[in-house]
């Protein structure tokens, strides 16, 4: 019998808490065979694509709270740079079905803890057919403004069509450090086989998911 979908809010989904982003330029030829919605191609430069990681506690304050990992390779979208979550997890069944639904994110449900000591903090995701992996993150210089962002995704939804979500956050940022360890040959170990060119704490965020 098939599990009904669980309730989650409409888009666009108003979310508040902390996260820590870490960019990667990993050998385009290590990436596993993440699917990508039709004519979207990975941005390669000089045999190499970027990555940017994602671990995230949304808070009380936002129309969900929950914990996340995510993944999103950067790509081309015609003539323009986007971004395509290619992996998900999160520890709240309302965001997994909404994520899958309204945008075509593919969450699936893990373990995560996050635990931080003001300046830094660890991180860890489990779940199901593949072994732990651990984040860990230190600050290294804090900035004394809000930094804003905004990106859009490109995604595929349950029935093959494509879809666009824009992400607009702002936050509290500081500079750091992160290392990411798994085990050899899980899912993920091409993060474990190097290290991230830049990471950044964005504290107290304000964010928007969708349109």
């Amino acid at each position: 019998m098939e599990r009904a979908a669980a309730p989650f809010p409409p888009s666009p989904w108003h979310l508040t808490g902390d996260m820590v982003v870490s960019l990667w330029r990993v050998p385009a030829d290590e990436l596993p065979p993440w699917p990508l919605p039709r004519g979207v191609r990975p941005w390669v430069v000089r045999r190499r694509a970027t990555l940017l990681t994602f671990w995230v506690d949304y808070r009380p304050g936002g129309v969900l709270a929950y914990r996340e990992v995510l993944i999103a390779l950067a790509v081309r979208d015609g003539r323009r740079l986007a971004g395509s979550t290619v992996a998900a997890w999160v520890d709240d069944e309302r965001s997994r079905a909404g994520g899958r639904a309204l945008w075509g994110i593919p969450k699936e449900l893990g373990v995560i803890t996050l635990s931080s000591d003001g300046r830094g903090g660890r991180g860890e995701l489990t779940a199901a057919g593949m072994p732990p992996v651990r984040v860990a993150y230190r600050d290294v210089l804090r900035l004394p403004f809000r930094l804003p962002a905004r990106a859009h995704l490109v995604q595929r939804l349950p029935d093959g069509a494509e879809c666009r979500v824009p992400v607009r956050f702002s936050g509290r940022p500081a500079l750091g450090r992160s290392r990411v360890t798994t085990g050899a040959g899980a899912p993920l170990s091409v993060l474990a086989r190097h290290r991230p060119l830049l990471s950044v704490a964005l504290r107290d965020f304000r964010g928007i998911v969708g349109s």
